[in-house]
């Protein structure tokens, strides 16, 4: 009894050394967040106007999310700031951190927003990119045992619900996939909805979504790898549809569509066999998409690696490559520009903490 007393001592004081060790870096990442969630300009929206009346500044048009930029980023900045609460509720950054949630999130500035998404000639906004990142700041607080997640939720449901429904009609008429490397990309955006729809227990979305993923990659054969990057790409198509594929697979199943879909992964260890993507000017806000896409490889890669069999030769060239790409896309994470500053501290903090894997801490 007292080994396995000492055992669980060692493991915990070595998640608190793990977790001070890395609060200096999701610091920089939540100041990111809080820089610019209440920030509303500059801003670039995507907004269908049906006449004079629609004539207004982003906060009056959408006041939860105005921020940052552009809609989708100030959504996961919400979500950035709410998973790094949760996960480190001491660290310095956990008040302002909380302020600026309680000040987002507020009954009566939802109620606008969900009047948006609503409008007949809205039913495309922010699908799916905005709308995956919106599920997965919701699916964060259904996950989190705490007073305030559970009253944020509350406020926020009404909005995740008219997002659910417009999704479902899409997905119910969707023919094919998106593959592109931008927003548009279902791959990335399907991965989101099935964790949401896990974290919700909506089985029926889950099962819609997984569906329309099996029609879409089942069959798919020899994924072009070597035509990555495009120019402005901040996702990996192929990647992406690897890491969603993983999701509604075991193991086993996981491991024989891996060898047809991406015959390239080395069975032998190295990670320089998918080189790092290189941004020649971060000033310029769709080269910069491409620090993104380091961060975003390296999920995939650990995605992928968790997918497969502990005894796969592949898992070992997986996640060297992803430890290449982190190390690149974190580095990139500074803040000097606002054209990545406003974006990529979310991509580094869904990384650093690993939540694409579900290794979750109440």
């Amino acid at each position: 009894m007292k080994r396995w007393l000492f055992l669980g001592l060692l493991i915990v004081l070595q998640l608190s050394f793990q977790a001070r060790a890395e609060e200096p870096a999701v610091s920089r990442f939540a100041h990111l967040a809080l820089d610019c969630v209440h920030q509303e300009y500059p801003n670039k929206i995507s907004h269908v106007m049906s006449g004079d009346q629609d004539v207004a500044p982003p906060r009056e048009l959408t006041p939860v999310f105005y921020g940052c930029f552009d809609w989708h980023s100030s959504v996961h900045g919400h979500w950035l700031l709410t998973r790094l609460l949760r996960l480190y509720p001491d660290a310095e950054f956990a008040g302002p951190a909380e302020a600026a949630l309680n000040e987002s999130f507020k009954a009566e500035h939802v109620a606008v927003e969900v009047a948006y998404v609503k409008h007949p000639q809205r039913a495309s906004f922010e699908r799916p990119y905005g709308v995956a990142w919106f599920l997965q700041l919701t699916a964060e607080l259904r996950e989190w045992d705490d007073p305030r997640a559970r009253r944020w939720l509350t406020v926020l449901e009404p909005l995740e619900a008219a997002l659910v429904s417009n999704m479902e009609t899409w997905l119910a008429k969707l023919a094919y996939p998106i593959r592109i490397g931008e927003h548009a990309q279902t791959a990335f955006a399907f991965g989101l909805f099935l964790d949401w729809a896990r974290a919700s227990g909506r089985t029926d979305f889950f099962s819609l979504v997984a569906d329309r993923s099996r029609a879409f990659y089942l069959n798919d054969q020899n994924c072009p790898l070597a035509y990555e990057p495009g120019g402005q790409d901040f996702l990996s198509p192929c990647l992406a549809e690897a890491d969603l594929m993983r999701r509604i697979m075991n193991a086993d199943e996981y491991a024989r569509w891996l060898s047809v879909f991406m015959p390239s992964v080395p069975v032998s260890g190295g990670g320089d066999w998918l080189p790092l993507a290189v941004v020649t000017d971060p000033t310029d806000g769709k080269l910069a998409h491409l620090d993104g896409l380091n961060i975003s490889r390296a999920w995939m890669l650990q995605g992928m690696a968790f997918g497969l069999p502990e005894g796969d030769p592949r898992r070992k060239a997986l996640l060297e490559s992803a430890a290449v790409h982190k190390k690149s896309g974190l580095a990139s994470v500074t803040g000097e520009h606002y054209e990545g500053g406003h974006w990529l501290g979310s991509f580094a903090t869904y990384l650093q903490t690993e939540r694409g894997l579900g290794k979750e801490e109440d």
